[in-house]
């Protein structure tokens, strides 16, 4: 904020110095940068590790308003810098007591963030940001867990194709998720199936896959588990003789032998049934040729059995069918029922809502009676302590004395240990503070702002309460807010408080020390 000069009084020449030295102090910080850096930083588990972040040019930001944040969590904030303290209340609880910044290098623009005891929760992107400066940088953290704990080579069986032996290699305890390489003697890559990879409950990753080698590829078979983010490795190998190929290949040829067997046998049983299907068909169209008179007893018997089932089963259906129909009237009885029913809710239901209209008005109309009674002077209550009126008292004459200008925004209490604000609006009339500020200034330094938010309503009579964030709630206002950035303030302080309006005018609240 630029001081109040009288332009008048200076000449041409100082008031063009003037200018040119706050334009350059604007440029100057428009050309800062906030860099990080351009690789991802990898720390270990239970290791301590430092997120890189500088000004760039160096320049001091010990009275700057630094952030370090995670946009994945909630809160958000990692680490808060304002005013030359730390916030602990805004940082996440997951950070507490392990996020720190390098005070004494602050002074030379180094706002990197030192983590004690990496967890693999805090792997991520993390936000170096000045907000006042609007500059800010991402720095990616990727966490890995220390040495696995196992990696084991062990014979499955033999393989598919005679001579060939089934291995398997396992490995526990990785983070991130790693990769499994087979390797022959002479580090070639081996053909493998894909590897299946576990994740435990305690998020670290076991990975295991199966390989067939042949003797050619030689007796000795490697395992690599690897992580390429980290380049970090492992490996162990399996030296499989000469006798161990020699008896899988012997074991194989009787299985080989009895799938033969098998397999012979299998096509002389479908010979047969194939056999036995085309006698009974031709048996079948002999008799179909047959004339109706070389039918046997038995034959017409068949066919008066047949017919009296035929015969029964039609009446079956026929009652099966009258009994649908009787049921199909049921149900559109039932539909009818349940279409009245229907309309009879309806009926209740626009019944219970002209009453609900007609109860609302009726509270509407209370709730004018209540804001009109709350606008009366209310001489029940008790006289305020002497404390309260005091300070009111002097808040008056503090205001009469530094400004001329009165308004309907009225401060009715600054807590003494710089926890929150009360003010009222005293006139008859709502004030929309849309685009209106509230100045705070502490023994003379940087002064800090509170902007209300858009269409922001105070209503006539209705008292706000302007309070930090993990400040609990002193007394019961009709509104509140929050103001994070809230400068602290404690008992000595010289306190100044302002009100700036959306057209710029500027009405003095508060001026004076804090007893």
């Amino acid at each position: 904020m630029l001081p109040q000069i009288d332009v008048l009084s200076l000449s041409p020449l100082k008031v063009f110095s003037i200018l040119v030295f706050h334009l350059l102090i604007h440029l100057n910080r428009a050309e800062s940068q906030v860099v990080g850096p351009h690789q991802p930083v990898v720390a270990l588990v239970d290791d301590d590790v430092i997120l890189p972040c500088h000004v760039e040019p160096a320049e001091d930001v010990t009275a700057e308003i630094l952030e370090w944040t995670r946009s994945d969590m909630n809160p958000r904030f990692v680490h808060v810098w304002r005013s030359g303290q730390d916030l602990v209340n805004t940082r996440n609880p997951s950070y507490r007591g392990r996020a720190s910044l390098f005070i004494n290098e602050l002074k030379r623009g180094n706002i990197s963030l030192k983590l004690s005891k990496v967890k693999l929760s805090d792997e991520g992107t993390y936000e170096c940001s000045i907000p006042l400066m609007e500059k800010k940088s991402f720095v990616k953290l990727v966490v890995a867990s220390h040495a696995a704990r196992s990696l084991l080579i062990s014979l499955s069986g033999s393989g598919e194709n005679r001579g060939g032996v089934v291995l398997q290699c396992e490995s526990a305890g990785w983070y991130p998720e790693p990769e499994l390489l087979w390797l022959d003697g002479e580090g070639n890559l081996l053909s493998a199936g894909p590897a299946e990879t576990l994740r435990g409950p305690d998020d670290l990753y076991t990975v295991s896959s199966r390989v067939t080698v042949e003797k050619r590829h030689s007796n000795n078979i490697n395992c690599r588990v690897q992580q390429k983010q980290i380049s970090k490795s492992r490996e162990t190998h399996k030296h499989v003789p000469d006798e161990f190929f020699e008896l899988t290949s012997c074991s194989a040829a009787p299985i080989v032998i009895a799938l033969a067997v098998s397999l012979a046998v299998s096509i002389i049983l479908i010979l047969i049934g194939v056999f036995f299907i085309w006698r009974q068909n031709k048996t079948n169209v002999r008799r179909a040729h047959c004339p109706e008179s070389d039918k046997t007893e038995r034959d017409q018997e068949k066919d008066k059995l047949m017919s009296q089932d035929i015969v029964a089963c039609e009446k079956n259906h026929h009652a099966a069918e009258e009994k649908l129909k009787e049921e199909h009237r049921q149900l559109e009885k039932k539909d009818a029922e349940i279409s009245n029913m229907k309309k009879e809710c309806e009926k209740n239901q626009h019944a219970a809502e002209e009453k609900l209209k007609e109860e609302h008005r009726q509270l509407e109309k209370k709730d004018a009676e209540i804001s009109n009674m709350k606008k009366e002077p209310d001489t029940s209550k008790p006289p305020p302590e002497k404390s309260q009126t005091s300070f009111e008292e002097q808040n008056k004459s503090d205001s009469a004395n530094h400004s001329s200008k009165t308004g309907d925004i009225t401060l009715v209490e600054v807590e003494k240990n710089g926890s929150y604000i009360f003010l009222k609006n005293t006139s008859s009339e709502n004030k929309l503070l849309s685009g209106w500020k509230l100045k705070l200034q502490i023994n003379n330094r940087e002064s800090a702002a509170y902007k209300f938010k858009e269409n922001f309503i105070l209503k006539a009579g209705e008292t706000l309460l302007l309070k930090q964030d993990a400040v609990k709630k002193p007394i019961k206002p009709d509104a509140d807010l929050v103001w994070i950035y809230m400068v602290n303030w404690n008992i000595g302080d010289d306190v100044k408080i302002d009100l700036i309006s959306n057209t710029g005018e500027e009405q003095m609240l508060f001026k004076n020390k804090i007893m």
